[in-house]
């Protein structure tokens, strides 16, 4: 559970990087604990899709990363960012991610900070 806990956080802070650099990622509230609640919420839900989609895309589309040699993980990536703001959109939540190369852009910017995040938290088991 607490392994859970830091991986969510660091979605979180990764999310939170990538709206505060690109401006057509936008994450909206009325307040500053609205935000924050927001983002939490966005986090889980990139958790999840990352956890249940991300698998099978990348086994669908493994001819295409051994193309690219490993280079169409961005697009992937990018994919599901792209579900997450749809996701976030179908439960009112105000997260939207704007065109596909924003979500490639943002991918690349969650992994970087995500990674790092995920090196210096403390690992839960």
């Amino acid at each position: 559970m607490k392994n859970f806990l830091v991986k969510t956080v660091a979605n979180a802070g990764a999310l939170a990087v990538a709206v505060w650099l690109l401006d057509k990622i936008t994450l909206t509230g009325d307040s500053t604990g609205k935000e924050i609640g927001t983002l939490f919420l966005v986090a889980l839900i990139f958790g999840v899709v990352n956890f249940l989609v991300k698998p099978v895309v990348k086994l669908l589309s493994l001819p295409l990363l051994i193309l690219t040699l490993g280079l169409f993980t961005l697009v992937v990536n990018a994919l599901m960012l792209l579900l997450t703001s749809w996701l976030a959109d179908q439960l009112d939540l105000s997260f939207h991610v704007e065109g596909f190369w924003t979500a490639v852009l943002g991918g690349l910017i969650i992994s970087v900070v995500s990674w790092a995040l995920n090196v210096v938290l403390p690992d839960g088991d």
